[in-house]
Formats: structure tokens, sequence, C-alpha cells
């Protein structure tokens, strides 16, 4: 039994990883990835990365925090798939073809954020895809897709554009669907915002060099929607009320990020809707500790925050672990902590201007348009879902069992917000009445050869 399992290698898992093992717990960290940094600090390792020029500051300020993880004494398996998290502190995952079970005293969840779903019609082609993947080609592959047009809203899209621009790739478009009435409802979080005046220039000095690329820049659009047969042909967006067509063969969306939380509710972790965020958070206290007793959830899982917010919220949450575990007493274990909640609370400052400014519109989250998939991997389209909430199934899993909605290899990850919010919509209840999907393990596939020769660890 080890003391403390964290899973995710991001900032949050790493900090939590090494404030661990410098008091001397047992520690296991699992990732999926093969090599530690999440995706903010992806592949930071490799040669080359931390000199070039498209991937920025805040990517190359990662490599301490890497470099400390490979010297802290931490167990550290990566390419590992983590299908289970039990109330009970046991974690099941699968490596090269082979299923385990560990079991631990304390467990930290720091699996980060995924790109919100974009249910616009079109958006399952050929030829689309998140700007994160667009982001992920550049950094790990030294790849990307010449000519694309981005579309969405929130700095990290105007970030990605400008890595793409700064590495001499061409940009054919991008549309911005921040509406004007953001900035307005924004101005009331502007001093919190102050406190980050440095990140809101380099955020301005991004729209202006996309302004001045050559690249078509669409401000104050209304909705978009995607053309093709086979593969991608066009994209249109509408602006003062007309459509606008621009030819294309790659389109890259972003509207935000949310809390990658399915493992935390499979351990039957409480949570809430955020009504900014317009997602559902984990419930966490001041130590990040979750309602289920020995579990954590540290950095964008429970709620977004950022990478260096997640970087001290991983600390916070390793000092609370090795607390309830008698490793650290209280005073000992409150003046370690108030330099990283001193920090917390300076990155999380500005998040109430930022969320308010990049919030995204009704017309990208619930698809209109009854023909749109809201389910990839069931092909469950909007017109499905609003047909069987006419026949009476209101709630998200009443819906799963009927139609599949949630059930394919995903477990809901990229519908299940989709659905919550089709629902509410759609039948005037409070969101938090209708729920999100019940979940359970396994939370990845899982051939049933792998679990009947489990490996479990030893006491």
């Amino acid at each position: 039994m080890k003391d403390i399992i964290i899973i995710g290698a991001g900032p949050a898992g790493m900090a939590a990883a090494n404030v661990a093992a410098k008091h001397g717990a047992d520690v296991l960290l699992l990732d999926e990835a093969p090599s530690p940094g999440g995706q903010i600090y992806r592949a930071i390792e490799t040669p080359g990365n931390l000199n070039r020029a498209e991937l920025g500051k805040a990517y190359t300020d990662g490599a301490g925090l890497v470099a400390r993880f490979r010297k802290a004494q931490v167990e550290y398996i990566p390419q590992a798939s983590v299908w289970q998290v039990s109330p009970d502190l046991e974690v099941g995952y699968s490596l090269n073809g082979t299923a385990h079970q560990v079991a631990a005293r304390q467990i930290i969840l720091a699996g980060g954020a995924i790109e919100r779903p974009m249910p616009v019609p079109g958006w399952t082609l050929p030829g689309v895809m998140t700007a994160g993947a667009a982001q992920i080609l550049l950094k790990q592959s030294r790849l990307a897709i010449e000519g694309a047009v981005f579309a969405g809203t929130g700095p990290l899209l105007y970030l990605i554009v400008h890595q793409y621009l700064t590495a001499g790739i061409p940009v054919k478009a991008v549309i911005d669907l921040t509406p004007k009435a953001n900035y307005i409802k924004a101005l009331r979080h502007l001093s919190g915002a102050l406190r980050i005046f440095p990140g809101l220039l380099e955020g301005i000095s991004w729209k202006r060099e996309i302004a001045k690329s050559g690249a078509e820049f669409i401000q104050n659009a209304r909705d978009i929607r995607i053309h093709g047969t086979e593969n991608v042909e066009a994209i249109e967006y509408l602006k003062s009320g007309k459509w606008h067509r621009i030819p294309c063969k790659h389109v890259a969306l972003h509207q935000g990020v949310t809390p990658n939380l399915n493992m935390a509710l499979a351990a039957g972790c409480a949570h809430h809707w955020n009504a900014r965020q317009l997602c559902w958070n984990i419930t966490i206290d001041d130590w990040l500790h979750s309602s289920v007793d020995g579990i954590s959830i540290a950095g964008d899982g429970a709620a977004i925050g950022g990478a260096v917010a997640a970087e001290n919220q991983g600390a916070i949450a390793a000092l609370g672990a090795l607390h309830r575990l008698g490793m650290l007493d209280t005073h000992a274990c409150n003046k370690l902590a108030h330099s990283h909640q001193a920090n917390l609370h300076c990155e999380l400052v500005a998040r109430p201007f930022l969320e308010t400014l990049f919030q995204p519109i009704k017309a990208t989250r619930i698809p209109e348009n009854d023909k749109v998939i809201v389910c990839r991997c069931e092909e469950i389209t909007a017109g499905d879902i609003r047909n069987l909430i006419a026949q009476g199934h209101d709630s998200p899993n009443q819906l799963k069992s009927i139609s599949r909605c949630g059930m394919g290899s995903c477990q809901g990850r990229f519908c299940g917000l989709i659905v919550s919010e089709m629902m509410a919509d759609t039948t005037q209840h409070p969101i938090e009445k209708v729920g999100y999907f019940r979940l359970r393990a396994p939370l990845k596939p899982l051939p049933l050869t792998e679990l009947a020769n489990m490996a479990k660890d030893t006491p």
C-alpha cells in the first residue's frame, strides 16, 4: 500500500509529488502521457523545445518543475491508463496490456482539464479538431495544420494562433465569438484582472498580431457552422445578421476548458454547478480535500484556475494529505502552505474577469440544429435527445439507459456537459436538478482478459 497515489503528471501532480516525497511519503504517480508535463508543459523534455520561441515563456517556465520532479523520490509510471478510483482508495490501471490494482492511504487526482465541446453543425467532419489538438501537434511533433481557420473564444485561442504565427505557419482566418456584451459585464471584475496586468497586455498584443498577420480576423461573430461532405470544405459565420463563407480544409475550435471530472465523480466526490464557468466543479475544501475521505483534487480537475494555480494547489493538496497521514503536524502544515495559499489567491483573483469575458455563447454550447451530433461515440443527435426528453426522459441517466448516449469509449467526457445543458434548457429546470451522468468503473475501455489476470500490489 502506498502512502499517496497521484494521478496526473501536469503542474498539480508534479508539485504534489515533489512536496509529498520531500517529507518522506511513499508516492506513486500514474500518468497517461509518455513523459511528465501535462498539456501545458507537454514534451518539454524534448531536445530543442526550450529554445523554440513560438512556445513562449509560460511554457519554458515549467522546465524547473519537471526537473525537480525527475529528481524526487517518486515511483513514476508513465503511459498508465487509470480506469478505476474507488471510495476505498483503490486505483485500477492498465499498463502494457496488463491490469493492476494498488491501494493508497491518500489519493490526489490531478487529471487537469479537457476542452469544452463545441457542438456546431459540421463539428464531426474530418478536418475539424480542437485548438488544443493543433497545439499538441506543434509541441509534441513539430507539425501544424497550415491555412486553418481558428474559431471560438478564450485566451488559449489567441495564444495558439500566436504560436502558429510566430512559428511561421500561415493561418487563414480567426473567427472570434466573444460577444461585445461580455466586455461590459467583465468590467465589474476589472480590479482583480489588474493583478495580472502584464498578462492582459500580452493578450492584447496577440490580438494585434493576428490583425496585422494577413489572416482574416473576424470579431463579434454570433455563430458558426462548418460545411463539407466527406471533409471540411468551408466554414460560415454569422455577423450583423448575415452568414459569411470562408473556404477552407481545416478548422480548429475552442471555447475554453472544463474540469476533467469523470474520475472524481466515479469515486463518489460531490460536485456543484459553477454558473460563471458554465460547468460542473468538484466540491473541495481549503486543502483541496473532497467529500470522499482520503481523496483530494488539485488543479483544473476540480475547477479551472490555470497552470500556476494548479502547481500551488498540488503543493497544498500534498501538505493536507501529509497532515492527514500524521506526517506533518498542524503548525508545520500551515507554515509550509502559507506561501502556496498566497500565490493561489493572486492567481485566482483574476478568474472572475476572464470567466465573464470569455464565457461561451449559448449557440455554440446548446445545438439548435437537431441534426447536430451530440454523442460522437454513439452518433446520437440533438434531435434524438430532444425527442427523448419530450417522451419524459428528463435526466441524463434515463437518457443514457434508453439511447446509449454517454456509454461510448469516452464515457461522456465530450457529450455529458452538452446533455446537462440541453436538458436544463429544454425542460427549464435548474441544471443542478438535472444533474450529470452517473459514472462508474471502468472509466476507460478494459479488455476482460486484462481484468481476469489483474495484478494486485502486496500490502
